[in-house]
């Protein structure tokens, strides 16, 4: 992201008429031109009608109609969220034509708040996977290096804010798949508590665990983002009425005083040696900046059963009926949910809700959760490629520290932390409790704000 500009930077600069909408679009498109054919991130790039809501945005804010730090900006979408009158792929031949008739309600809120929609970002098939190896429309690579895997599901979401071919994108979280490709792509990836933002319009993967959320560069952008697409949505059956806080005052208000748990069980188990002396260089840096460090043990929820259900649900038809436009390692994880009986999914979801209750005890004693988001930095895709056998396994691992934050339902965020000698990017996770989207991100700024490591970018 050479030249690199914030969206609250960019905002200002925007109201102030100082540089255009049109410019930073073309800009962008032009990035996109330039790069995406090495890093294959976007499935549709929509140019034409990104700029002519660009240059909509420039004429409402000649105006004086200037809607906020969104206005103007270019934004991507993970391509299993609607888009009226624009294919939404799932990464999947089945859908490779599929046109939907209306915006997703995330997309409604964007265009509301007067973003730019430049395209739709690549992705693991149908959201099932953590490596974005597996889509009709080919592998998602690494912008730190095109040889590693950007991650998943949301692989081409983290590629383009990573690259600088959209300033922040909207990706799904189902078990990771926000923060782990953020980790591994060095950017910013926010799963909101479950019905904090709304998934009518996105195509599921588990509707008990999927979580709709942004990708950034900082922080601060992150939080942008969220301002405008959280909130109630009497559409959703999942959607809760909680208030939505000031994410962007919140801020300001730092580390100091923070009561940061530490699961070290668990979270802290297996991993690589550059990771965990990351991580531990972390933890000092939030004591430096006032925060109270503290160790405590939670029980992890590991069970997969509820989306394995889930998923086979949704897809029961169309395997039936068109297996052979599923890839075939989909088409594989989507089947082990057939033999689930409906007692044990009742059971299974039942325990779920308990977690999510139990949960709650944790933070009485502390404000956050800190672990690392992955236990290993990307790998390569070429050895994934040779070793089929090992791409689920693997997956499994890079998954292993987010999946448990989607049962609970609690807000999570990952933010860079260091990079390994190879120069691969470092996660850390900072968690909250439910609806306090507002603590994570405080403590992931005052992080960020007293380290470099957001401010490396990679020299695409």
């Amino acid at each position: 992201m050479n030249d690199f500009i914030s969206i609250s930077e960019l905002g200002l600069r925007l109201q102030r008429r100082e540089i255009s909408p049109d410019e930073i679009t073309q800009g962008c498109l032009s990035r996109i031109e330039k790069l995406n054919p090495g890093l294959n991130a976007f499935i549709t790039v929509m140019g034409e009608s990104a700029l002519d809501e660009a240059r909509r945005a420039e004429a409402e804010i000649l105006r004086g109609e200037w809607r906020g730090a969104l206005h103007g900006v270019p934004v991507a979408l993970k391509d299993l969220i609607d888009t009226d009158g624009v294919r939404t792929t799932a990464a999947s031949a089945l859908y490779k034509d599929r046109v939907p008739t209306q915006d997703a309600e995330v997309v409604r809120r964007l265009r509301q708040a007067g973003a730019v929609i430049v395209g739709k970002n690549n992705l693991h098939e149908f959201a099932y996977g953590g490596s974005s190896l597996v889509s009709y429309f080919g592998d998602v690579h690494n912008p730190w290096d095109v040889g590693r895997v950007a991650g998943g599901s949301s692989g081409g979401s983290a590629a383009a804010v990573a690259a600088g071919l959209a300033y922040a994108a909207i990706g799904t979280d189902t078990a990771g798949s926000i923060r782990e490709p953020a980790a591994l792509c060095g950017c910013v990836g926010l799963k909101p508590t479950y019905g904090r933002v709304s998934s009518r319009g996105v195509i599921p993967l588990s509707s008990s665990l999927d979580h709709v959320g942004p990708l950034a560069a900082t922080v601060e952008d992150t939080a942008i983002v969220l301002q405008a697409i959280a909130g109630y949505d009497a559409g959703d059956i999942t959607s809760v009425d909680v208030s939505v806080a000031d994410y962007v005052s919140a801020l300001r208000e730092g580390a100091k005083g923070m009561r940061v748990g530490v699961p070290r069980a668990y979270f802290f188990d297996e991993l690589d040696a550059e990771v965990a002396s990351a991580m531990e260089h972390a933890l000092r840096g939030l004591q430096s900046l006032g925060a109270e460090l503290r160790e405590v043990e939670i029980e992890v929820p590991t069970d997969r059963t509820v989306q394995a259900a889930e998923s086979y649900a949704f897809h029961a038809e169309n395997v039936a009926k068109s297996s052979e436009l599923y890839q075939a390692e989909t088409l594989r994880r989507i089947r082990t949910g057939e033999t689930v009986s409906a007692g044990e999914y009742i059971l299974r979801r039942r325990e779920l809700e308990e977690a999510r209750r139990s949960i709650r005890a944790v933070f009485a004693d502390v404000d956050v959760l800190v672990t690392p988001t992955t236990p290993m930095a990307a790998p390569a895709i070429a050895d994934l490629k040779a070793n089929p056998d090992e791409l689920r396994p693997a997956e499994l691992r890079l998954l292993r520290n987010t999946r448990p934050f989607n049962v609970w339902g609690l807000p999570a965020i990952s933010v860079p932390c260091g990079f390994t000698q190879g120069g691969l990017p470092i996660g850390m996770q900072i968690a909250g409790a439910h609806w306090r989207e507002d603590l994570v991100l405080r403590v992931a700024h005052a992080y960020e704000q007293a380290t470099a490591w957001h401010g490396r970018r990679c020299g695409n």
